[in-house]
């Protein structure tokens, strides 16, 4: 592959207005790095003018971040990638308050701070950051959203008035759109003949070092932002009211639950895979420790407590509680979505007895195969024998 003589990055450029971006970039000489969760559709990206990279903003990859910052080649950074929804504060989990605000603000942050080497330097360097008008105003049935929104945008104005005292004629941009057509963020599919206009103005303003866009601004947000500032409780009620007349607030339960338990006894690395799974699987990871080991016949030998503090630490767990005797009485109190368990379970009379009883609940029983690595078998038989030399 030839290496390209100018390369941009592109944080969530698989889709969306990132996916647009990507491509007018590549129209406008770049090779793009995109970085995203999923690959983007070969269909409309050429393949030999981007680079796929996989990034979680829930698990950043700072080495890859490293990495491409340390590329001087690399002369463009856009980070589109988002999550965010329309419903009522009652009904968004604390989960989902993690996920909101880890991808849209902690996450971005922190990429910034990556790149802030080379955003101070001397040399050109173009960077921009997908933001919204939820993050300029109130925005009641979006509050989660607007918190993280607007705390991106008081970010870029911070930071912006850095730059200028330090000297630098870098700037950050801020693009603050509504909702607009041809993306899946807003639940259609891409089509980027609906958002290459917008994707042209983004980088337009992005390469004369602008550091706010509002598409739209003169027709319709301009007299809104007016509005809002001059009236801002008119405004809310009004926005609450539009929203729900229009249909858009989603305010039923958007987060998968997942639960398993287990002794955790002298904790190691088959442990911690088993969790990283399951949260690979679920949004928020209930974990019940049993209080000894007897029901497997195995003495344990680190005390309840400690376990359960030893596990509480690990960061793919949400909640540790103390495990019910039955996973389904767990449920009870828990109400998980999904229960993890090894594969040597499956068939066993008492998940069969699960499965019949979960089969009108809605709870999917998802077993793991067991992967070859340090067990606590292995360990307590290490142990025994250097205790009884």
């Amino acid at each position: 592959m030839e290496e390209k003589a100018k390369k941009a990055i592109v944080i969530g450029g698989s889709n969306g207005i990132g996916l647009a971006i990507s491509h007018q970039l590549i129209d406008n000489g770049y090779f793009v790095e995109i970085c995203d969760r999923v690959e983007p559709d070969f269909s409309i990206l050429e393949s030999n003018k981007y680079h796929y990279n996989y990034l979680d903003l829930l698990e950043l990859d700072e080495n890859l971040l490293y990495k491409l910052a340390s590329d001087k080649k690399n002369e463009v950074l856009m980070i589109t990638a988002g999550v965010g929804r329309i419903a009522d504060f009652q009904y968004h989990h604390t989960a989902e308050i993690d996920k909101i605000l880890s991808i849209d603000t902690i996450s971005t942050l922190k990429i910034f701070r990556i790149f802030y080497n080379r955003i101070l330097n001397d040399s050109s360097f173009y960077t921009g950051v997908m933001g919204s008008i939820s993050g300029w105003m109130i925005s009641p049935c979006a509050s989660i959203y607007a918190a993280a929104k607007a705390a991106v945008v008081r970010f870029v104005e911070s930071v912006n008035i850095e730059l200028e005292v330090y000297g630098s004629k870098n700037r950050i941009l801020d693009i603050s759109p509504a909702s607009f057509k041809g993306s899946k963020f807003y639940g259609g599919k891409n089509d980027l003949s609906v958002m290459i206009p917008l994707a042209n103005e983004i980088i337009q303003n992005l390469f004369n070092r602008k550091t706010k866009y509002i598409p739209d601004y003169q027709k319709t947000f301009k007299a809104i932002l007016q509005w809002y500032h001059e009236n801002p409780h008119a405004y809310g009620l009004y926005s609450y009211r539009y929203k729900k007349d229009s249909g858009r607030v989603d305010n039923q339960k958007r987060v998968k639950i997942g639960y398993l338990s287990g002794t955790f006894d002298l904790f190691h690395i088959g442990h911690l895979n088993l969790l990283r799974r399951a949260k690979k699987e679920c949004d928020y990871l209930i974990v019940g420790v049993h209080a000894s080991g007897k029901w497997k016949g195995k003495e344990t030998f680190i005390p309840l407590e400690e376990r359960k503090a030893i596990v509480a630490a690990c960061k793919y767990v949400d909640k540790v509680v103390d495990s019910c005797t039955e996973d389904s009485d767990a449920w009870k109190l828990w109400h998980y979505d999904k229960l993890f368990v090894g594969s040597d379970y499956k068939g066993s009379d008492r998940f069969n007895r699960y499965e019949a009883y979960f089969k009108d609940k809605g709870v999917e029983i998802v077993y793991f195969p067991y992967t070859k690595s340090t067990s606590s078998t292995q360990l307590r038989e290490i142990i025994t024998q250097q205790i009884n030399k």
